[in-house]
């Protein structure tokens, strides 16, 4: 089992840009990784995904936007956030998704991400 450690959450203006980081206890080489957010009262919504094949995946609220990102020999995957609006405020976290068993997912314990004006 894999634990995940989320950070680079923060204040920004609307925008302005943010790098959240996702350090994983161990190798993700098997794992497909993900950024979710949520917010009161809304279910988790995915973000972004890449795969161990590199296969990226983005939601329709963030494209163009953001970033994902992996590293897999320092066993972090990002998600680089450009031109924030105040509804991409929210908890982020960071899932991992092992190849093997597809309906499985790893949490993070998440990231706050305020974009105000």
């Amino acid at each position: 089992q894999v634990q995940l450690v989320e950070s680079g959450g923060g204040l920004v203006q609307p925008g302005g840009s943010l790098r959240l980081s996702c350090v994983a206890s161990g190798s993700i080489l098997n794992y497909n990784m993900g950024w979710y957010r949520e917010t009161p009262g809304q279910p988790r919504e995915l973000i972004a995904r890449r795969t161990t094949a590199g296969i990226t995946t983005y939601g329709d609220s963030v494209k163009g936007r953001f970033l994902i990102d992996r590293d897999n020999a320092k066993n972090t995957v990002y998600l680089q956030m450009n031109s924030l609006k105040p509804e991409d405020t929210a908890v982020y976290y960071c899932a991992a998704s092992p190849i093997n068993d597809p309906h499985n997912k790893y949490w993070g314990q998440g990231t706050q991400v305020t974009v105000y004006s």
